[in-house]
């Protein structure tokens, strides 16, 4: 018999004297399925991916180089914007004389600065934190994904298809902003899912224990403190403090968090799981909002103690020179800066030769050239070079990526599948809001915060290839070598591709040969 909102399954439950219940394999399976024994094998295994992806990102990083044109794309802003920071606490504007009024938050400059005070305003200096956050997503998605499928060969499956991606590739070998923006929503949602799992496990101890059970969960104590769910909080305003865009993942975060709220009291046999979980759970959602806002707020700490930032001085020049008390008149000033960016972003239609529109994204309709070149030395004197760091997702991960979401989208609804609903989440919140703006300017780098999603959507469709624990022999088998086969795919078509995420200098035949749709050129 299927649960139901009223009680628990009579076939996972039975009721002893008291109130008190007998669990069962099946029930103690649905609350907290125990992790694959092999933990120190994945972590070898997961080391070993995330080095191999590491290679990648930092091999030939100050490509390309100084002699032809170092800074690609928006690094022309960024990299001074993070010199600033790194020296003043603000952005200067070109004059290096006066505060400049810059469209994004500090945090993802703050970090390329990491890398600049490490080892100079160079290439490899103002790339560095990119590589290095982009090789350590490798590492999240892995032990993510191997804790949501409960299994470590899908888990370096995960870490396999972002370490092989042409478009996470590129943002980690640049100076830009959405490689951080990614990594902190990753983060997030890494500690969302430690979150549940922590709360699905201390319910599996309450029952155990003899708590008596379909009336209500035992209330939360110092021990049950949704401790992984503020620290989700935190990440997600770091990345807020990266690109506003990070707003949407706040709601899915939220109901995702209140949703699997609802599923455990279900699981336990709760008789109100909805009403139980909205009063149990809002005050604890409102504190993970209240972290994330100040996380974020956080990320203003340079602006905010000293005095030369853009419009820091706002109010005293509208009030010839009178001023708030301090910390009122700091925030005054900030919401007025906040203000003007919103305005910014609101009217942000420039035409540009690489825009794209969301619906072209999943497709690759319209990568972004970072960098061309047709200097160099590629073979005789009349032979035609080009050089090139496209901003392309590798067309055989991404063009799987649409039914893959229509069979997650399937096991969400015929199975209540929650990892299925996890993806869908994360994809619509990456994805889905940019419709809502059909005028603005936008690049198909704005997909990148959905990356991690849509790879754990293909990989619990290759999961679906593979077969359960409960299918045959020859079933196993034959779908293990079907993913096989799709993972040499993958790899071989990353080598044909890496040339022109790494501006090589190849002839000019072979660039065109990899421009597979018209609209890449």
């Amino acid at each position: 018999m299927a649960a139901t909102a009223t009680e628990a399954p009579v076939s996972l439950v039975k009721k002893l004297d008291e109130g008190r219940v007998r669990l069962t394999d099946e029930l103690r399976n649905r609350l907290f399925r125990p992790l694959p024994a092999d933990r120190w094998l994945s972590w070898a295994l997961a080391i070993a991916i995330t080095v191999v992806g590491g290679v990648l990102r930092f091999a030939f990083l100050t490509r390309p180089r100084a002699d032809d044109k170092a800074q690609i794309f928006d690094e022309i802003y960024y990299v001074h914007d993070s010199w600033s920071l790194l020296h003043h606490g603000y952005e200067l504007d070109n004059t290096d004389t006066v505060g400049a009024f810059v469209a994004h938050p500090p945090l993802g400059k703050w970090c390329i600065a990491v890398g600049e005070a490490i080892f100079g305003e160079n290439p490899f200096g103002w790339r560095f934190a990119a590589a290095v956050v982009g090789t350590l997503a490798i590492l999240l998605l892995i032990r993510i994904a191997r804790r949501m499928f409960r299994s470590t060969l899908l888990g370096c499956v995960a870490g396999l298809l972002l370490a092989l991606d042409g478009l996470e590739l590129v943002q980690s070998r640049a100076a830009l902003l959405d490689i951080f923006l990614m990594f902190f929503l990753l983060a997030g949602f890494g500690c969302l899912v430690l979150d549940r799992d922590r709360r699905r496990r201390t319910t599996l101890e309450a029952l155990e224990a003899g708590q008596p059970s379909l009336r209500r969960l035992p209330g939360r104590t110092m021990a049950t403190v949704p401790w992984w769910r503020f620290a989700a909080g935190v990440f997600t305003g770091l990345a807020l403090g990266v690109k506003w865009s990070a707003v949407y993942f706040i709601v899915a975060y939220v109901l995702l968090a209140l949703f699997w709220e609802i599923g455990v009291r279900k699981s336990a046999g709760v008789r109100h799981p909805w009403r139980d979980a909205i009063l149990d759970e809002t005050g604890w959602l409102a504190a993970f909002v209240g972290f994330t806002l100040l996380a974020y707020l956080a990320t203003w700490t340079g602006w905010l103690v000293t005095d030369g930032g853009w419009d820091r001085d706002y109010f005293a020049s509208q009030h010839n020179g009178d001023t708030l008390p301090p910390v009122i008149n700091a925030l005054y000033n900030l919401g007025r800066y906040h203000f003007e960016m919103l305005n910014f972003h609101t009217h942000l239609d420039a035409p540009h030769t690489y825009q794209s529109w969301p619906w072209q994204w999943l497709l690759l309709g319209r990568p972004v050239a970072y960098a061309y070149s047709s200097h160099g030395v590629c073979g005789g004197p009349d032979v035609k070079c080009s050089a090139e760091t496209l901003a392309l997702g590798t067309p055989t991960i991404w063009w799987l990526f649409i039914p893959a979401l229509i069979a997650v989208l399937w096991q969400w609804i015929s199975k209540r599948d929650w990892r299925s609903a996890a993806a869908i989440a994360g994809v619509a919140a990456g994805i889905v809001p940019w419709f809502a703006f059909p005028d603005r300017t936008m690049f198909f780098f704005y997909a990148l915060p959905a990356l991690p999603f849509l790879v754990l959507a293909l990989t619990q469709s290759l999961g679906l290839v593979l077969g359960d624990e409960q299918a045959t022999r020859e079933r196993r088998v034959t779908g293990a070598v079907l993913v096989g086969v799709y993972m040499v795919i993958v790899a071989v078509t990353f080598g044909y591709f890496w040339p022109i995420w790494t501006s090589e200098v190849i002839p000019y035949t072979q660039w065109r040969a990899r421009m597979w749709l018209d609209s890449w050129i």
